[in-house]
């Protein structure tokens, strides 16, 4: 179901990246008047380590994308831009992966049907069936494709398939737990998107709940960040985390960690949607 809200087509955002240098913001600013811009939003940074400058722009104009995209090119090749141009809110079509935990899927649905999340969920991926009533209560097709050792690269050409069919833009990894292949995080990279619990200090493998209760943990949280061949190395979007104390059961943490990951997770597909989110090597620039 997409978002009821109705989309401007002249209310444009523009993303861009290029080597720092005098007279980017200029140029932008210029450019976008010259076509009866009129700029809403406006925020760059530049970064010293890096040695680039982002940026991102939104503004309504009558001129039209095409027009723009012209003379943004003219841009790209004086300042070495790499460069987006996109009607600002226009729903970004999104494939869900889950396996058998339902919170992430329930807020991302729930958020997009209730609160205008800027996405349209084509579909939702598990390798069990678990979830497929929650995607039929949301009317969003399920596909359920098994992963098994022998399967994993079947399971994988299958999601590609869906991927392209679909003409999906966005992946998001909603407590999926199955491990991408290196090939797969290459081909969709800046395109997927993972949540996972993040314990100060880190607990992996079956039970972190337990593990961390045991350790008497004061802090647990969630990371939300793009997926890379590195196991939950991508350059990370957002982070939140919860107060604990020794009165929390195992229940009280699974509970307040559940939370904790929907928060992070809806605002990090919340901004990529929105093109907030700029890569800068194993960074990202989020416009906020």
């Amino acid at each position: 179901m997409s978002p009821t809200s109705p989309v401007d087509p002249t209310h444009l955002v523009l993303t861009l990246s290029c080597p720092d240098q005098p007279g980017i913001v200029a140029a932008v600013a210029g450019l976008l008047a010259e076509h009866g811009g009129n700029i809403t939003e406006s925020q760059q940074f530049g970064d010293p380590l890096s040695g680039l400058f982002f940026m991102r722009v939104q503004v309504t104009t009558d001129a039209g994308g095409d027009v723009l995209r012209a003379g943004l090119t003219r841009l790209a090749d004086r300042f070495g831009m790499t460069w987006r141009l996109d009607v600002a809110g226009r729903p970004v079509r999104t494939l869900v992966m889950v396996s058998t935990t339902a919170h992430c899927l329930n807020d991302l649905a729930f958020r997009q049907r209730s609160e205008n999340l800027p996405v349209d969920l084509v579909a939702v991926v598990s390798n069990h069936d678990v979830l497929r009533p929650m995607a039929d209560f949301y009317d969003i097709p399920f596909h359920h494709v098994p992963v098994t050792a022998a399967t994993k690269a079947a399971a994988e050409a299958r999601l590609l398939e869906l991927v392209e069919e679909l003409d999906v833009e966005l992946v998001v990894l909603a407590r999926y737990m199955q491990i991408l292949s290196d090939d797969l995080c290459r081909r969709l990279q800046g395109r997927v998107i993972n949540i996972h619990h993040s314990f100060l200090p880190s607990f992996k493998g079956a039970r972190p709940y337990a593990q961390a209760h045991q350790r008497g943990v004061k802090l647990i949280g969630a990371t939300a960040h793009y997926v890379t061949g590195d196991l939950d190395e991508g350059p990370i979007i957002e982070q939140d985390v919860e107060r604990v104390d020794h009165t929390h059961a195992v229940e009280d943490l699974v509970a307040l960690g559940q939370d904790v990951e929907r928060r992070a997770l809806a605002r990090a597909v919340r901004w990529h949607a929105e093109h907030r989110v700029l890569l800068d090597g194993t960074r990202t620039i989020v416009f906020r």
